[in-house]
């Protein structure tokens, strides 16, 4: 008797049935109304039930009280996030939800460029990838397994109506499409206008409904002019009055940012660890990529602080005139405003993309301060009562 072969049989009639519940699952979703797969989506987004020890849900790290970020200070200043079991700590500051549907899903362009996904590295493919894997990740909600993930969806009869109504009683004994339909529910929530308004300053600005004031204008003209180059990376679209514009390529970039040792001093990694990015996305083999991270949209960016994809830089001045690192060799370009100490060094030195990066003029302190006042002006209207002189 062959037994590798029987196996190896039995994992095929495994794929294949696993194959063709996702073909009918699809059917059954596409059959789903939106507004009932968001309402279902919304439920699941604020459900601490989802994590192990039942403290956190998607709203724990994602608050929408303030622009989808985490609120907790969690003795990094908001730098990282808190797990479920209320000790791991994150090495990564936790992005903003918003505008998240914007994101292509993971791709080489046609330019052969990394674009999109989503996470910090582009791990998750598609919107409703990024929605299910923090179920599952330790330092997070920190569930054991899909069948973990089912469980906590029976405990619920809200829920299990809602599933078979919609897809049957049969998919309550497939753990692997309840998962699928978490994130595709989630996922859908997050394509509502609740994350995605589009109703800033600057976006009434476009539709002739608010007059900038003088340093706006100033700002909003440095920002889409060349002296800056701010449009190499912040711009989806060619245009300066693009509506629905995002303010994000999301390519992938090395910009020389030194590691947040405050995060590392209490999450103790490794002293000699480095967060190596896009090369930490299994799709991506190649060592150039190493320490190169997602471009982040500037929709909220004056309310989302701290700064940068390891929250190294609490102020977003400080964000702004990092750039004269790059662009002009003097004593206050090489002094962090916020310690007063020179720059730390880079965690990948080797990959900065440094042609990227010596392009335009340096930003002396009148221009970040217009440039701020612009960046102000892409918070959405419900947060504009967290925005500071």
């Amino acid at each position: 008797m062959d037994v590798n072969r029987i196996r190896y049989s039995c994992l095929a009639l495994v794929l294949i049935a696993a194959l063709a519940w996702l073909a009918l699952s699809a059917k059954a979703a596409a059959q789903v109304e939106p507004e009932a797969l968001a309402e279902f989506g919304q439920m699941l987004f604020f459900d601490v039930n989802l994590s192990r020890r039942r403290t956190q849900s998607c709203a724990t790290c994602h608050d929408p009280a303030i622009a989808f970020i985490d609120p907790r200070d969690n003795g990094t200043g908001r730098a990282a996030s808190l797990g479920d079991d209320g000790r791991s700590l994150g090495d990564r500051n936790t992005p903003s939800t918003a505008y998240a549907a914007a994101t292509p899903e993971f791709q080489l362009n046609s330019a052969g460029v990394h674009i999109g996904g989503f996470f910090l590295d582009g791990r998750a493919r598609r919107l409703s990838d990024q929605a299910t894997e923090p179920l599952f990740n330790p330092l997070e909600m920190d569930l054991p397994d899909p069948a973990s993930a089912l469980a906590r969806i029976l405990e619920n009869p809200g829920y299990v109506a809602l599933l078979t109504k919609y897809y049957g009683e049969n998919v309550l004994d497939n753990e692997t499409a309840v998962v699928e339909i978490i994130g595709e529910s989630i996922s859908a929530f997050e394509r509502t206008a609740l994350f995605s308004p589009y109703d800033s300053k600057y976006d009434r600005y476009l539709r002739a409904e608010y007059a900038m004031t003088d340093l706006e204008e100033i700002g909003r003209r440095l920002f889409f002019s060349p002296l800056t180059n701010c449009m190499s990376c912040h711009l989806l679209g060619t245009s300066s009055v693009a509506q629905g514009e995002t303010f994000s390529n999301y390519e992938y970039h090395n910009i020389g940012l030194p590691r947040n040792t405050r995060v590392r001093a209490l999450n103790r990694l490794a002293e000699n660890y480095r967060d190596k990015g896009l090369l930490a996305n299994p799709a991506v083999d190649d060592a150039k990529y190493a320490g190169k991270f997602k471009v982040p949209s500037l929709r909220n960016v004056a309310v989302t602080a701290p700064y940068m994809h390891n929250g190294v830089f609490k102020e977003l001045r400080t964000a702004v005139l990092f750039y004269n690192k790059y662009l002009v060799r003097t004593q206050q370009s090489e002094t962090n405003p916020e310690t007063g100490q020179p720059w730390e060094s880079a965690e990948f030195p080797a990959t900065i993309d440094i042609e990227l990066l010596d392009q335009g003029q340096p930003i002396n302190e009148r221009r970040a301060t217009a440039l701020i006042a612009f960046l102000k002006t892409l918070t959405d209207q419900r947060y504009e009562h967290l925005l500071t002189d």
